[in-house]
């Protein structure tokens, strides 16, 4: 009876966590496809260096949702192996090389947006076409070694923890050389990643943060000056004042948070499963793989869909669909999130 209670709760889970893989997998298709949409739809988006690597980072993310998230979905329905063994080891390769190209992708837009903000005036000789591509064909040449690797000494296989294909030790006589590889590859692309964005980003703060402060005093001494302003007009200005300081601080807790939350717990497991006398709890497992995926889905809102740009451009698509009238609007729009549009301009 209690057997039975057991196997109907487990059951359960593992119909939970296929959903929400599903859902996953539905946003991350869809919003990934409206990035490269606009992309492709836009010129102006098009002009922008940043577009290089939001496209690199999209286009990852899409060839993450269709060729690993259903294969992931199959293991967690069958609780066992869903492909065959060189089919499995080409998707334990892919993921392997797609995450790790997806966080240097992130790592480039850190890079991209402090140089806009801290230099903006040499922010067009610094950061220019050729430039981001070098950067993206090291993150490809980077995100290749450690699949090629691991395809070399076959440590490229199902896991069950996780119910997927992906980086497995199988030989315990390789356990040292495997934990060697692992650490190394996590330090260079999760913890490098990391390091950058956490660097970039507190400087992207600070500058913003600065120029937030000298319209706060412009602000304050305008006040003092217009003795007869009405108090209420009064308090939204200070309201706006406060908004405005808060507005940098929460757009770059979302970028830096967003890749901890989604990335870290399932590196910090395949660290610690690395210890011979830890086993790791299969719904633990493909939780912490569901939230890597999570990522996937939730980036085009983290660094694209969410800015007035792309809204625009979205708007602009669908009216031609429906054949409406187009109305004009500025095809300017700075690449730079992070910062407030009244503290922050961006040379272009």
């Amino acid at each position: 009876m209690f057997a039975s209670a057991r196997a109907c709760g487990n059951s359960a889970t593992g119909v939970l966590l296929a959903l929400l893989l599903v859902l996953v997998l539905d946003v991350s298709l869809l919003s990934n496809l409206l990035v490269l949409l606009c992309f492709v739809y836009s010129t102006e988006i098009r002009k922008q260096v940043a577009g290089v690597f939001l496209v690199n980072l999209s286009f990852c993310n899409l060839l993450l949702t269709v060729l690993n998230m259903p294969f992931t979905l199959l293991g967690i329905l069958r609780s066992q192996q869903p492909l065959g063994g060189c089919v499995c080891k080409a998707v334990g390769f892919l993921e392997t090389f797609l995450t790790s190209n997806t966080m240097l992708s992130m790592a480039a837009l850190s890079i991209d947006k402090w140089i806009a903000v801290v230099f903006p005036l040499s922010y067009t000789s610094k950061m220019r076409y050729k430039d981001a591509v070098i950067l993206m064909g090291y993150s490809w040449l980077h995100s290749l070694t450690f699949p090629l690797v691991s395809l070399f000494y076959s440590w490229v296989d199902y896991s069950s923890v996780y119910a997927s294909c992906t980086l497995h030790l199988k030989e315990e006589t390789e356990r040292r050389r495997f934990t060697v590889f692992t650490i190394v590859f996590h330090s260079t692309s999760f913890m490098l990643s990391l390091v950058i964005l956490c660097f970039t980003y507190l400087k992207v703060l600070k500058v913003a943060r600065f120029h937030c402060k000298r319209i706060d005093i412009i602000t304050m001494q305008t006040l003092v000056l217009l003795v007869d302003i009405h108090p209420s007009v009064k308090q939204r200005c200070l309201n706006e004042q406060k908004r405005r300081r808060q507005r940098a601080t929460k757009k770059i807790s979302i970028f830096i948070g967003s890749f901890v939350i989604c990335f870290g717990p399932y590196i910090i497991t395949r660290l610690i499963e690395l210890l011979p006398f830890v086993t790791i709890n299969y719904y633990w497992g493909v939780i912490s793989k569901c939230l890597t995926y999570s990522k996937a889905a939730s980036d085009p809102f983290v660094y694209s869909l969410l800015r007035q740009q792309y809204k625009k451009v979205l708007i602009n698509i669908v009216n031609r669909i429906l054949k409406r009238d187009l109305y004009p609007s500025s095809g300017y729009n700075s690449s730079l999130d992070t910062e407030n549009d009244y503290c922050l301009h961006r040379t272009n």
